[in-house]
C-alpha cells in the first residue's frame, strides 16, 4: 500500500512517497509550479510510477485550529487531486511541518540556498509520516 504526501503551496509542491508496507515517509521531490507546467499531470505520472493507492494532502490550519485561506486552497486542490487521479485523498493537519523541516535542516547546518530546494519535500514527507503513524496505531 503505497500513499503519497503533498505539501501544497502555490509555488511549490513537496511531493512525498511512503514505502510498500505503508510504514515510513521518504522527500520525492518538489513541483515548481513556474517551472513544471502541468503539475497535476506530473503527480498523475508519479501516482502511476509508484502504484499509489491513497493521497495525503497537507492542511496548514491556523493554531486555534480553524482553517484561513491557505486551507481553503488546499482544500480546492485536494478536490482536484481526487477528481483528475480517481483515488481517495485525505486531508491531514500540517500544522508546523515547514517549521519542523526547517528546524533540521538548520541543525544539519544546510545552507540557505539548499534548504530552499528541499523543504518543501521534506515537510510532505514529516506530514506523510505522521499520517502514517496515525493509521498503524
Amino acid at each position: 500500500m503505497r500513499v503519497m504526501g503533498l505539501d501544497y503551496g502555490e509555488r511549490r509542491i513537496g511531493v512525498a512517497m511512503s514505502d510498500l508496507f505503508g510504514w515510513t515517509a521518504q522527500g520525492l521531490e518538489v513541483i515548481d509550479q513556474k517551472i513544471v507546467k502541468d503539475p497535476m499531470g506530473r503527480i498523475a505520472e508519479l501516482s502511476k510510477q509508484y502504484e499509489v493507492e491513497t493521497i495525503v494532502v497537507g492542511l496548514p490550519k491556523n493554531m486555534n485550529g480553524t482553517v484561513g485561506p491557505s486551507g481553503e486552497y488546499c482544500i480546492a486542490f485536494a478536490e482536484q487531486v481526487r477528481q483528475t487521479l480517481s483515488l481517495p485523498v485525505q486531508m491531514w493537519d500540517e500544522r508546523l511541518t515547514t517549521v519542523s523541516a526547517e528546524r533540521t535542516l538548520l541543525e544539519a547546518d544546510v545552507s540557505r540556498r539548499k534548504r530552499k530546494l528541499v523543504i518543501d519535500k521534506m515537510a510532505a514527507a514529516i506530514l506523510l509520516q505522521s499520517y502514517l503513524d496515525s493509521i498503524a496505531k
